[in-house]
């Protein structure tokens, strides 16, 4: 009996980590109708319960079908950046953050939103002195 009962929580166990496994590794099936705010709230709700890998792929969506939208790519971009940073891939945010910077450089830079560039050097700046 006592066999009997280490064996169904070895295999309970295996059910278990095979369905964590398999969720984070799955690509989502973004319908192609979701406006870019339902893409960025489908985001946050997959960040909220750290799912990172599926909140990225909701930012890619966006990058992919609103390559138009400068709002929503720079959005995108600094979300990815930020789970990169939450996820201690400091190397991939700061390319990441680098990048939308550059962003600002460029004669159009009034028409971006100005917060991301606020936030992307708060976090280059505190990437930095966690450096030191």
């Amino acid at each position: 009996m006592r066999e009997n009962t280490f064996t169904l929580f070895i295999v309970v166990l295996i059910i278990i980590a095979g369905s964590f496994l398999s969720c984070t590794s799955t690509p989502v099936v973004i319908p192609e109708d979701l406006t870019p705010m339902e893409l960025v709230q489908r985001a946050q709700d997959a960040t909220d319960k750290n799912q990172y890998e599926v909140a990225i792929q909701y930012y890619q969506a966006i990058l992919d079908r609103y390559s138009d939208n400068i709002e929503m790519i720079c959005t995108a971009e600094y979300e990815i950046a930020f789970i990169k940073y939450k996820q201690k891939k400091y190397a991939e945010a700061k390319a990441g953050f680098s990048a939308l910077l550059k962003r600002y450089e460029a004669v159009d830079a009034e028409f971006l939103p100005t917060q991301y560039k606020i936030l992307s050097e708060k976090v280059l700046a505190k990437m930095e002195l966690e450096r030191k």
